[in-house]
């Protein structure tokens, strides 16, 4: 047992422990806050989310579970309790779990690196023992820093920079007492080889490999769909992002997408595409420059009506498995930021940003909900929680149980 109070402490954004309580219960929320499951006969689709412990992924898992009865497997790599809490992926995949397991749905989890072959011989096992060797679905939802090519042992790092020239922006941070401040930041431009380093990492590289490493397996079942989660975001945010060299990657994705989508029509009738998300807190998201201070403003916008991640999963669920037409634009993506993009949204974003400073952020953002939305991410500020009680930290990975052992026919 390693019960102890957990305290909120943070560097910026980053914050050095999770509340295991806080991430059960914001499991919890998110998938109550998913419809009623639509109809299917007998058992749900077999899914393989890849990057399914934050994020959209996270809320891709949920609405799958929860939407569509999906059984299957999420690939995620966390670390585990120890000197520090476990991170706040770790406890969300054990509350994922649980739940799964509350609700009949069949589904392991793996911790690990999913840009490794070693961790696609894995899924393809278990692919081939318990699942009756078919996959229906796979999503992909992979942020990382670097990622080590299988094939030559070569390590790539991504960047966040903007290409040609340096890019100076309002940006904004809480000061050691909480208060907020709105800062002008300036990024050099990419040089060397970075744009290519960072679409190694963050293109689409990895998520065709899968394809191909389950294709050869013959695990990919008539119909196969696949889609791997994007964003392009506001022209108030594009210098750095979708101008810049994750930009460059994202349209990488998006190639890998149309290539992937011909190849899966000839072969098993299937089809590939990306899902371009809109805004949300994440724990990636907050590392780009200027991404919260817009975050904050949009909310300040739109308050309540903005779409929350699982939300957003759910519409893209829904399209993937019929429920609702797939709705693609003129290159092949489904869109699910037609809300953010809204020329009269836009507009009065940008005319918050104009007049953003230190003294009028309070009036233009809703901060209290932002700051919220970056505490849950820990498992903080979560509603019904008792921050000043002790709470149980060694919270260990989630287990097959004898459910989980049979092998399907």
């Amino acid at each position: 047992m390693s019960e102890r109070v957990i305290a909120p402490k943070s560097r910026g954004f980053l914050f050095l422990d999770s509340h295991p309580d806080g991430c059960r219960q914001l499991v919890d929320e998110m998938w109550q806050a998913v419809p009623a499951p639509v109809t299917t006969e007998g058992e749900g689709p077999v899914a393989l989310v890849i990057g399914s412990s934050a994020g959209y992924g996270l809320a891709a898992t949920i609405a799958g579970l929860a939407r569509v009865g999906i059984r299957g497997i999420g690939v995620c790599f966390e670390k585990a309790p120890g000197r520090r809490t476990g991170t706040a992926g770790w406890y969300r995949t054990a509350a994922t779990a649980r739940l799964a397991q509350q609700y009949g749905r069949d589904m392991v989890f793996l911790n690990g690196d999913a840009f490794g072959d070693a961790m696609k011989e894995q899924v393809a096992d278990l692919l081939a023992e318990r699942f009756g060797g078919r996959l229906d679905f796979l999503i992909y939802s992979v942020a990382a820093p670097r990622r080590t090519d299988p094939d030559t042992g070569d390590v790539y790092a991504s960047v966040l920079k903007p290409v040609g020239s340096p890019y100076t922006t309002k940006t904004l941070v809480f000061d050691e007492h909480g208060l907020p401040e709105v800062k002008e930041v300036t990024t050099a431009p990419a040089e060397g080889d970075d744009i290519e380093q960072t679409v190694a990492v963050m293109g689409g590289a990895d998520w065709e490999r899968w394809i191909t490493f389950l294709a050869d397996r013959s695990l990919l079942a008539g119909g196969f769909t696949t889609a791997a989660l994007s964003y392009i975001g506001s022209p108030l945010t594009a210098a750095i992002y979708r101008q810049g060299t994750i930009g460059a990657a994202k349209a990488h994705l998006e190639a890998t997408a149309r290539t992937l989508d011909e190849r899966l029509g000839k072969t098993v009738g299937g089809r590939a595409v990306t899902s371009v998300n809109a805004a949300a807190v994440t724990q990636s998201s907050t590392a780009i420059p200027g991404i919260a201070l817009y975050t904050g403003l949009l909310r300040g916008v739109l308050g309540d009506t903005m779409v929350n991640p699982v939300g957003q999963l759910v519409e893209l669920w829904d399209q993937l498995t019929g429920a609702r037409p797939l709705d693609l634009d003129d290159e092949g993506r489904v869109r699910l930021d037609t809300w953010e993009l809204v020329p009269a949204v836009q507009d009065a974003v940008a005319a918050r940003w104009s007049t953003a400073t230190s003294d009028t952020i309070t009036e233009l953002a809703d901060l209290d909900w932002f700051s919220d939305e970056v505490h849950r991410l820990y498992g903080f500020s979560v509603p019904g929680v008792d921050y000043t009680a002790p709470v149980e930290t060694d919270v260990p990975w989630p287990v097959p149980t004898a459910l989980d052992t049979r092998v399907c026919d």
